[in-house]
């Protein structure tokens, strides 16, 4: 199957189509429209250097919020309250912090001006969300994500001190539940999210949950 390039029009292939590795389609923009578009066929962009690559994998990697698993460790973190969580308090740093942090085995990231200008759109326009965590009035961890229906599409994460990222993530899932959404949707496989009950469904089904909420 021949890789799909886009038109300017707001428009995808079948996630059928995608290759193997989940690449579906190269090109287009970053539009409030074809991202939500996107999201709503399952489908979320990553960059390689400035043009935007669009993902469909199969299989996906979510987590049913009942699922969640909470260590002790982390259930004694919890109690102690050493962090604070907000939730949307500041977006912008969230997509920033995601942008610089460095990760393990990884030379940079897929997230660039265009990437922080459109999620902050997004967020703006009420699509998209962050989660904080704080320790003493500064900034240590935290991700964001799109809502789509009842699915939350987490898209990246960042921790300045050990466990923030899971804080902010489990606060996050909490929060989401009291709110209606049913599904987490991780993207793909990674040990964190795994350690946290994240698990792989095939697209089809995920799709069909995206669907039916």
């Amino acid at each position: 199957m021949p890789l799909h390039i886009l038109p300017e029009k707001n428009w995808f292939p079948p996630v059928t189509d995608a290759l193997e590795e989940g690449l579906l389609a190269i090109g287009g923009d970053l539009s409030v429209e074809r991202l939500l578009l996107a999201y709503n066929k399952g489908i979320f962009p990553w960059y390689d250097d400035e043009i935007p690559l669009w993902w469909s994998p199969d299989p996906r990697f979510v987590l049913f919020p009942d699922e969640l698993k909470v260590s002790k460790s982390m259930q004694k973190l919890l109690r102690k309250n050493i962090f604070q969580f907000t939730l949307n308090k500041d977006f912008s740093a969230v997509i920033h912090n995601c942008r610089i942090s460095k990760r393990k085995d990884q030379d940079g990231t897929w997230i660039n001006d265009d990437v922080e200008k459109a999620y902050t759109k997004l967020h703006q326009l009420g699509h998209a969300i962050s989660a904080e965590t704080w320790q003493n009035g500064e900034l240590v961890g935290g991700l964001y994500g799109v809502i789509v229906n009842k699915v939350f599409c987490g898209e990246s994460m960042f921790s300045k001190e050990s466990n923030a990222s899971k804080y902010a993530f489990i606060k996050l899932v909490h929060y989401l539940v009291e709110h209606g959404i049913e599904l987490i949707d991780c993207q793909v496989y990674t040990q964190h999210l795994e350690s946290l009950g994240a698990r792989e469904i095939g697209r089809k089904n995920f799709l069909e949950l995206l669907n039916s909420f």
